[in-house]
């Protein structure tokens, strides 16, 4: 008998034992000996060593679903505040972080993790809670992570929008409930502050808030997605943000990840033509929120009855608040200021509203930085608002002892002098001796910008032609998906040099000569556009820049740069109603009116002022068709067309900006 035939009579023998085995009730012999496992049913890690302790907990709702929470405790904490933040993003992550790939036992390392955390913020003001004793806890909101229930964009509140008995308002305000407890060492009182979405709960916590929640920090929040935050400015929809929707939406632990075949991010939106198109091509039309932004792209109740500067205008102040603002939130630049004017004429003894602006993207106000880009400001202001601004904020309203608060109603950071304000209101122009006066910008036809009113002797317009199929990119090619992961460059776009831009032929710029004095603005820009379009439909990109001296002798690659002071789109179907968009009327002169982001800015002496109109910003934001169709998510190949864009000049159809200039008595 050969050898292999031995073998398999061996291995049918041994088949034959194992089934009669079975069929008599008996475990059949192993077929090959094992070894005991190393690893642990239960592994108990021995954590003494750590200063803090960590609670993983599930806190019931009024409705009966449970929240999952992580609270941190400082080792030996007693009467100590907690602060709170409410998050889509991994409650887990953010209290646990590791350093390299290993978890620490000291309380601020865990929060901040490795240095490339610090790119996604994760709203660990780390020196302030660490050296402030705070106990930290962080929430999953409800339908996220290790939380149960089931997630919506942005809840809408108990009302035509939530039929149900719970909201964001109400699972805060359990929680609140719950910590101050089930949590000997703390002296009952809770802050609440975030950044972003997280930004967002803090305000919600503000509608019938829990008595024992003494302040909230609603940092570059998200307040109205449809006028200028996260999905719309003006009606033009923020194309870029879809990956952000396909993920947060498509599971609860945002594990199916968005995918491209581009490198750049401008052939990737270009392949697919409309939003609509692209979000069929991924199947986005299974994801909620995706449908809810399709079926409403103009500002209706959907929009306008979730707009949270709207619902808190409408509320008594109760908490103590101070909103946080970017100057160059390349998200959220609209919503901190929004809430500002909404909620501030409440504030009657003027201690309850606070207003901080500084010269960060979003989210950085927690990082060091003493820069954005490739601009400089001369020293670290994000540690400065933490050190001189947010730790005595919250000790003043958290702490026992209640140490006197030192921050002024407004401080505010101004940009091209580098310099921090202590205002009482906002816009306010300087501490005394200031007022602030609208003045206008005249964009005149040979292309220079001033302050005197065009004349009848000049051209009458400025013209360029918008092509749909070469759409003006928002920043230079190849343009880098939006994100925070390392070596990505998405949280400085607002200060990109402009000079590639303002060398094309559509796309045109309107400067100032050489300031010989200089010029402060202190407020939001006004545009007064008059212009037509040969189309039907048209978008308007108004750009307000610095442009920097030929030569910079403190810092040489700042010669010539245009730094953007204050740069959002339009919609034009939206010129005369954001609810009910109409077509425009072709080649006539129409006027557009709409607000830029708040700037507190020193054009220096020596510089220049230009201005900059274009009809696309892509693809950060969705391609207008430039003809009218009655959703632009669903415009089809042939709807997009080229069309004659003209500025205004003359006399009674002049086209200015209305800059906020600061005046000293």
């Amino acid at each position: 008998m050969t050898r292999s035939i031995r073998t398999l009579c061996t291995l049918v023998a041994t088949a034959a034992l194992m089934i009669a085995a079975a069929h008599a009730g008996e475990t059949p012999p192993p077929k090959y000996p094992s070894l005991p496992s190393e690893t642990p049913a239960h592994f108990t890690p021995n954590h003494s060593s750590f200063n803090y302790t960590i609670r993983d907990v599930m806190i019931p709702m009024r409705d009966g679903v449970k929240l999952h929470t992580v609270i941190m405790i400082p080792k030996g904490a007693h009467d100590a505040p907690i602060l709170l933040t409410r998050t889509p993003y991994n409650a887990t992550s953010m209290v646990t972080k590791t350093v390299h790939d290993q978890l620490s036992g000291h309380m601020g390392s865990a929060l901040r993790g490795d240095a490339n955390d610090a790119l996604r913020g994760y709203d660990n003001a780390v020196p302030v809670i660490v050296d402030g004793g705070y106990i930290r806890v962080i929430q999953d909101v409800r339908g996220k992570y290790g939380s149960e229930g089931d997630f919506v964009m942005n809840r809408p509140f108990r009302g035509p929008l939530n039929h149900t008995p719970v909201d964001e308002s109400t699972d805060t305000y359990d929680t609140i409930d719950w910590l101050v407890k089930n949590l000997p060492q703390s002296n009952g009182k809770v802050g609440i502050l975030g950044i972003s979405y997280d930004g967002y709960e803090p305000l919600t916590a503000m509608i019938n808030p829990n008595p024992a929640l003494k302040v909230v920090v609603p940092m570059n929040p998200m307040v109205d997605g449809w006028m200028g935050d996260d999905w719309f400015h003006n009606g033009a929809f923020r194309e870029q943000n879809m990956p952000y929707v396909y993920e947060q939406e498509a599971t609860r632990d945002n594990s199916i990840k968005w995918w491209t075949n581009f490198y750049d991010d401008y052939d990737l939106y270009m392949h697919y033509g409309s939003a609509g198109a692209m979000g069929k091509a991924y199947n986005m039309d299974q994801i909620g929120f995706w449908k809810k932004i399709t079926e409403h792209p103009a500002y209706d109740s959907f929009w306008r009855d979730q707009a949270m500067d709207k619902i808190l205008a409408k509320q008594p102040l109760k908490v103590p608040v101070m909103l946080v603002d970017s100057l160059w939130d390349q998200e959220d630049i609209y919503g901190a200021i929004a809430v500002y004017k909404a909620i501030e004429p409440k504030d009657t003894n003027n201690d309850m509203v606070y207003l901080v602006m500084g010269p960060w993207h979003h989210g950085q106000e927690i990082e060091p930085a003493d820069h954005l880009g490739a601009i400089r400001f001369g020293s670290d202001t994000g540690t400065y608002f933490m050190k001189h601004i947010l730790a005595p904020f919250l000790a003043h309203y958290l702490k026992d002892s209640a140490p006197p608060n030192p921050v002024a109603p407004v401080t505010a950071y101004r940009t091209g002098t580098n310099h921090w304000e202590r205002l009482s209101s906002w816009p306010e122009g300087c501490a005394s001796g200031c007022s602030i006066q609208p003045t206008p910008l005249y964009l005149h036809a040979d292309g220079k910008a001033g302050f005197a009113a065009p004349t009848a002797a000049e051209a009458k317009d400025t013209s360029y032609v918008s092509d749909p199929a070469k759409p003006v990119p928002f920043r230079t090619r190849p343009i880098q998906p939006s994100g925070y992961d390392d070596g990505m460059t998405w949280s400085y776009w607002l200060v990109d040099d402009q000079r590639p831009f303002s060398g094309r032929t559509d796309v045109v710029t309107f400067e100032t000569g050489v300031l010989d004095h200089d010029v402060t603005i202190a407020g939001q820009p006004k545009v007064h556009l008059v212009a037509s379009t040969s189309g039907t439909d048209s978008d308007w990109v108004v750009k307000l820049i610095d442009v920097y001296p030929d030569q910079v002798a403190a810092e040489p690659k700042l010669g010539g740069y245009q730094l953007g002071i204050a740069m959002d789109i339009f919609r034009g179907r939206y010129r005369t109603s954001f609810e009910h968009p109409h077509a425009l009327k072709a080649n006539a002169p129409l006027l557009y009116r709409f607000e830029l982001p708040t700037a507190n800015h020193v054009f220096r002496k020596g510089h220049r002022i230009m201005v900059q109109v274009q009809s696309s910003w892509f693809p950060l934001y969705d391609r207008n068709p430039q003809t009218y169709v009655k959703n632009i998510f669903f415009a089809k190949p042939a709807d997009y067309v080229k069309a004659t864009q003209r500025i205004y000049h003359a006399p009674g159809e002049a086209s200015y900006i209305d800059l906020p200039l600061v005046e000293k008595h």
